[in-house]
């Protein structure tokens, strides 16, 4: 009794309150199902705010499977620029081809089959099965923890193990609304139960939150800890253009294209010009100034004034950035 009063308490403020979100349309069974896909690929590691208008663009010029598994790789790539982590569109195509190979043309109902596809994970999964099936899962993003661990607040390294939140996030019910319940949820950690300064007087729940009883709403983090790395980052230039090369060598932006650069063991005196964080990597970056080389078949010369025209990645264009304003 106690699950269904939650539930209903935060279905009855999602009803009210949830954004309008595109890949919420209404719409057919079917594009739902490709909605959700796609949507669900662009925001792993990605805010709502910036997937907007990716998504709407990526579905205006792919509105189905069937689009997406021909189409052009260089194009696909282009539509993708500037929200990262590339590998993300590289596997959502391989989906697409496996699920009209092996699967009829149909997105999978069943958690080992979607499994199965390249790009999803536990996750994913989950979230596809919620959101497009119905079915009576939570999926656990970080929206959906962060309501949990102030709701029983939960603090200590133990309880705050992926492991225990799984278990304890029982505590929430179910409801034959599972498609929307799962998204209340994380829209409550979006919208109210914000990392700093959650919104509580406004939060359907709080009357029973122990943070909110407590009147403590610090929350602890499993510590990550990012490897610091160190490269050398070549500078070649020629006629105002610089040169790039496919990356073949480093598992980051792999088959992107990059300023030629090199990992420094342990080096001494660094000095860095550069700082990037990317996944749990610290990169350092010095850069050297190297007189015009011979391009290779792997390289080619790009014009920083004709920057929008190369498809490239964020790392890469603010790169040039730096040299141009450091000229």
């Amino acid at each position: 009794m106690k699950d269904l009063i939650i539930t209903n308490k935060i279905l009855n403020w999602y009803d009210i309150h949830k954004r309008s979100l595109p890949w919420r349309k209404k719409t057919s069974l079917k594009k739902k199902q490709y909605y959700t896909l796609v949507s669900e690929f662009m925001l792993q590691q990605t805010q709502v705010k910036t997937v907007i208008p990716y998504f709407n663009r990526f579905i205006k010029n792919i509105p189905d499977l069937e689009t997406l598994a021909n189409y052009n790789n260089q194009k696909l790539i282009k539509l993708w620029e500037g929200l990262g982590y590339y590998s993300r569109v590289r596997n959502l195509k391989k989906a697409a081809k496996v699920i009209i190979n092996d699967f009829n043309k149909k997105l999978p109902s069943k958690f080992l089959e979607l499994k199965s596809l390249p790009g999803i994970g536990d996750y994913t999964a989950s979230a596809i099965l919620a959101i497009a099936f119905n079915k009576p899962l939570i999926p656990l993003d970080g929206n959906v923890e962060r309501v949990l661990k102030r709701y029983l607040n939960l603090k200590k390294e133990k309880q705050i193990q992926k492991e225990n939140l799984i278990e304890k996030k029982k505590i929430f019910g179910t409801s034959i609304r599972s498609s929307d319940y799962a998204q209340a949820l994380m829209e409550l950690g979006a919208l109210i139960c914000k990392p700093s300064n959650p919104i509580c007087n406004k939060c359907p729940i709080s009357r029973n939150c122990k943070s909110f009883i407590k009147k403590d709403f610090v929350l602890t983090k499993i510590k990550k800890k990012n490897k610091n790395k160190y490269f050398l980052l070549k500078v070649y230039k020629k006629n105002n253009k610089y040169l790039l090369v496919k990356n073949i060598k480093f598992n980051f932006l792999k088959n992107f294209n990059i300023f030629p650069m090199y990992e420094l063991i342990k080096p001494k005196n660094f000095t860095q010009n550069l700082n990037f964080k990317m996944s749990n990597m610290n990169m350092n970056i010095k850069i050297e100034y190297n007189n015009a080389i011979k391009s290779t078949p792997l390289s080619y010369w790009i014009d920083p004034k004709k920057l929008r025209n190369y498809t490239l990645p964020s790392f890469t264009k603010k790169i040039v950035k730096y040299l141009e304003n450091n000229r």
